[in-house]
């Protein structure tokens, strides 16, 4: 019989957590982190992600603790499965449903098989600009910070991997296209939704964004907001040790410890 893992949140623990839309990936660390830090009854347990997800996308988002956020560079270097809904016809500003249509395009030619060839181009190494609505840094400030002001913003293009890419469906009523794309670190499925639009002669922007996979783990691996705090009452956490420099009221230099309670399905409340 093998003994139940016991939770180590301060040596290092990796959560699987399905992103839900609409909450940014700090919103949904800080859902995470906020429940940890009360079961094992600090004030705030170390905590980091792997990957950004857009605030629209869903999916796949690994939060780390403790010493285990020492890993996320690495962890960012794993490739990545998204499926993404594109409609043509119409480009928006973030290319995604982030804002609305700011342009709108000849859609009657495209077709199944128009989409299927197009696809083809941008398997590989390729050459992207990121959306001007993304966090690439420009002298010091977010791109987005500035677009959202109104600034002129202008990216380079930069190198980007794409190992795979699929047509899942195609709606040639709705001009709507599915897509599975397997890529590198830094790839915005948001420019390639814009590029695919360009490379059947139209205008495309993201309706869906979904990260599937991030290196080893799968959305099927993830918890979800609903099931997070059931799952974390029912686990075996080891105590938290927390250290404060010059603890208030002590009149000591000294850094003072102590335990922090571990809440665990035999220790609740």
């Amino acid at each position: 019989m093998t003994d139940k893992k016991i939770l180590d949140f301060q040596q290092g623990e990796f959560i699987y957590f399905n992103k839900p839309y609409r909450m940014s990936s700090f919103g949904a660390l800080a859902f995470v982190r906020t429940r940890i830090s009360q079961k094992v009854d600090v004030k705030r347990v170390k905590t980091g992600h792997a990957g950004t997800l857009d605030p629209l996308a869903t999916g796949v988002l690994i939060l780390c603790t403790g010493k285990a956020t020492k890993q996320i560079e690495s962890l960012q270097l794993n490739d990545k499965e998204y499926t993404a809904t594109l409609q043509f016809g119409a480009t928006t500003p973030s290319f995604d449903k982030e804002y609305t249509v700011d342009h709108t395009y000849p859609k009657k030619h495209i077709t199944r098989e128009l989409v299927e060839e197009a696809l083809k181009q941008f398997v590989g190494d390729i050459m992207q600009v990121p959306p001007v609505f993304s966090a690439c840094n420009v002298n010091g400030k977010r791109a987005y910070e500035l677009a959202r002001k109104d600034k002129e913003v202008e990216l380079q293009p930069k190198q980007v991997r794409v190992d795979e890419i699929e047509l899942l469906d195609y709606n040639d009523e709705l001009k709507q296209a599915s897509i599975r794309v397997v890529c590198g670190k830094g790839t915005y499925i948001r420019s390639l939704a814009r590029d695919i639009g360009i490379a059947v002669g139209s205008g495309a922007y993201l309706t869906e964004l979904c990260r599937t996979r991030l290196g080893d783990v799968r959305i099927e691996d993830c918890h979800t907001i609903d099931n997070f705090q059931e799952w974390l009452d029912a686990q075996e956490i080891a105590p938290y040790i927390e250290c404060v420099q010059n603890p208030p009221g002590t009149g000591k230099k000294k850094n003072k410890k102590w335990y922090g309670r571990s809440k665990s399905k035999n220790n609740s409340n």
